[in-house]
C-alpha cells in the first residue's frame, strides 16, 4: 500500500519552474515493501536541451560569477541551512525511497549540509597569485568557473552526492544540472527547494530525472556543458568520459571501489569492530568506499573471523523507517535487482571455495532484504576477492608477512581507499605510502571527513572531490601578463 505521507508525483526543475518530463514518468518504489512510493518525471533530450540552456544563460549573464565571493559563499551555507531546518521531512522521505535506516538518513542530511557550509566558507579563499617577470611586467592569475557544470548523481546518497559536488561548483561561480538517480530521485526536490530559499539566481540551478541512456547520454554529450562530474559505475564512467572527449570537456570521476583493511596481530580489535560495523554494514555496503576487504594476518585470523561474524550476526534488519534511533540496525537495499545480484556473487563465490562464516542469504520478507554477510577462504584470484559486490558482503583473506599484506591489497583494478590497521607507526606508515589507493586510513575506517581529498586510482577514476582540492576541478587558470610602459 502506498504511503499516503508521501505525494503521488513529482517534477523536475528546470529555470525555476516545476515541470513535466517529455519522456513521461517512472515509478519509484520503497525497497523496504517492493511497492510503488510515488512518480517521477522523466526528462528527454529536449528538457535536458532546456536545462543546459538554462544554466548557459546564467554564465554568460555574469549574475553568479559577478558577485563578491563572499556573497555567493552565503548563498551556499544557506542552502544547507535550509536542509538541516528541514530535516526531519526529507529524512522520512529518503528512508522510503533508498531503504537506510531514518538515522542514516539523518547523517547523510547533516553530511550535505556539511558540503555546503564548508565550500560556501571556501569561497572567497579560491585566489590567483603574481608572478613575477622582471623590471618592466606585471603578471597574475585568476580563477574562472567552467561554465556549465553537468552533475550524474547515484542512487546510494542521492542528496549527500549532489551537495558534494554542486557546493563546490556554485561557490566558484558555476550554474549547475543535475541529473537524479532513476531510483532515488525524489528527495533532489529538496535541492532546488534549498536553492530558491538561498536566492540562488534562477536558472543556476537545475534538476532533472531522467534514464541514463536518454537524459544521462544527452547530458555528457551536450555541447553547451563544460565540465562534467560522475559517481558511479566504471561503464557508465568509461561511456561519459567518451562523450565528454568528443567536446574536450573535462570530467570528474568517482567509480568503484575493492578497498582492503590491513589487520596486523597488533591492532585494536576491540576498535576495530567498530571500523567493521561502519566500513560494510553501513547503508547495507552500498558505499562505493566500503571495507569489502579485510586482509587479516594468520596469527589472529581466526579470531577476527568469529569477532567479525558476530558483528554481522548482532544487527537487526529491517525496514529503516522502523529504524530511527542510533543502534545496530541494517535496512534494505536500493532494489530487488541489486538485492539478487550481491547474493548471486556470494553463491559464485562459494562454487570458487570460500565459506560463507555468516548470512550470505535474502531475507524471508517482502522487499529488498539480505543478511549482513562475512565470507572466509577467500584468495585473491577469486571474483569475489576483485568485483565489487555493492552490498553487505565482507570477504576475509589471510597473509603471513607485510609484503604480502601490501600485494593482496593492490591486487585489484581498483584504487580508491584502503587502511592498515597497527599499533606499529613505521609499520603503518610503509603500508600508506605503498597501497595504491586515494585515501589511506590508518586505525580508524572513514577518518577525515569534508576537509580531506576523496578519489581514486586505476579504476577508481579521476579527479578528487572534498577538501579544497575539489575546487580546482571548477575552475580554470587564466594568466594575465602586463607589459608596463614608461
Amino acid at each position: 500500500m502506498r504511503d499516503t505521507a508521501v505525494q503521488d508525483y513529482w517534477q523536475n526543475y528546470v529555470d525555476g519552474e516545476w515541470v513535466d518530463g517529455g519522456a513521461g514518468r517512472i515509478g519509484v518504489v520503497d525497497p523496504a515493501t517492493g511497492e510503488k512510493l510515488a512518480e517521477q518525471a522523466l526528462a528527454d533530450a529536449a528538457d535536458v536541451d532546456r536545462a543546459v540552456s538554462a544554466a548557459r544563460r546564467v554564465h554568460e549573464s555574469g549574475v553568479l560569477f559577478d558577485l563578491r565571493p563572499v556573497e555567493r559563499g552565503r548563498m551556499v551555507q544557506a542552502m544547507g541551512r535550509y536542509l538541516l531546518a528541514n530535516i526531519d521531512e526529507i529524512a522520512r522521505l529518503l528512508t522510503l525511497e533508498q531503504g537506510k535506516p531514518l538515522w542514516e538518513s539523518r547523517i547523510e542530511i547533516e553530511g550535505a549540509a556539511r558540503y555546503f557550509e564548508y565550500y560556501g566558507n571556501q569561497a572567497e579563499t579560491v585566489e590567483g597569485r603574481s608572478i613575477p617577470l622582471g623590471a618592466g611586467y606585471f603578471d597574475f592569475t585568476t580563477h574562472e568557473p567552467y561554465g556549465v557544470s553537468a552533475h550524474i548523481i547515484p542512487w546510494n546518497y542521492p542528496l549527500e552526492m549532489t551537495a558534494r559536488s554542486l557546493s563546490a561548483a556554485l561557490a566558484t561561480g558555476n550554474a549547475c544540472v543535475i541529473k537524479t538517480p532513476e531510483l532515488t530521485p525524489l528527495t533532489n526536490a529538496y535541492i532546488a527547494r534549498a536553492a530558491e530559499a538561498a536566492g540562488v539566481p534562477t536558472g543556476a540551478v537545475n534538476v532533472i530525472c531522467g534514464l541514463g541512456r536518454d537524459a544521462g547520454a544527452a547530458l555528457s554529450a551536450h555541447p553547451g556543458v563544460n565540465q562534467i562530474v560522475f559517481t558511479g559505475s566504471v561503464p557508465t564512467g568509461i561511456a561519459i568520459a567518451t562523450a565528454a572527449a568528443r567536446n574536450v570537456v573535462p570530467c570528474v570521476l568517482e567509480l568503484g571501489g575493492k578497498s582492503a583493511a590491513i589487520v596486523h596481530d597488533d591492532a585494536d580489535l576491540d576498535a576495530f569492530m567498530s571500523d567493521v560495523r561502519w566500513g560494510i554494514y553501513f547503508n547495507a555496503g552500498q558505499v562505493c568506499s566500503a571495507m569489502s576487504r579485510v586482509i587479516a594476518s594468520e596469527r589472529i585470523h581466526d579470531e577476527l573471523v568469529d569477532r567479525i561474524a558476530g558483528i554481522a550476526k548482532s544487527l537487526s534488519v529491517g525496514p529503516g523507517i522502523d529504524q530511527a534511533e542510533f543502534g545496530p540496525t541494517m535496512g534494505a537495499m536500493v532494489s530487488v535487482a541489486q538485492r539478487d545480484r550481491a547474493e548471486g556473487m556470494v553463491r559464485s563465490a562459494e562454487a570458487e571455495g570460500a565459506t560463507v562464516a555468516t548470512g550470505g542469504r535474502k531475507l524471508n520478507r517482502a522487499g529488498a532484504f539480505m543478511e549482513p554477510t562475512v565470507l572466509t577462504s577467500v584468495t585473491p584470484n577469486m571474483a569475489i576477492a576483485g568485483d565489487e559486490v555493492f552490498g553487505p558482503v565482507l570477504s576475509v583473506l589471510k597473509f603471513r608477512t607485510d609484503e604480502e599484506a601490501i600485494q593482496i591489497a593492490n591486487s585489484t583494478e581498483y584504487g580508491l581507499v584502503g587502511g592498515v590497521f597497527t599499533r606499529d607507526l613505521d609499520r603503518a606508515t610503509r603500508a600508506a605510502r605503498r597501497m595504491r589507493a586515494g585515501q589511506v586510513f590508518v586505525n580508524e575506517w572513514y577518518a577525515g571527513g569534508v576537509e580531506t581529498p576523496f578519489g581514486g586510482y586505476g579504476k577508481s577514476g579521476y579527479g578528487r572531490e572534498k577538501g579544497r582540492e575539489a575546487l580546482w576541478n571548477y575552475v580554470q587558470t587564466k594568466n594575465v601578463a602586463i607589459r608596463l610602459r614608461g
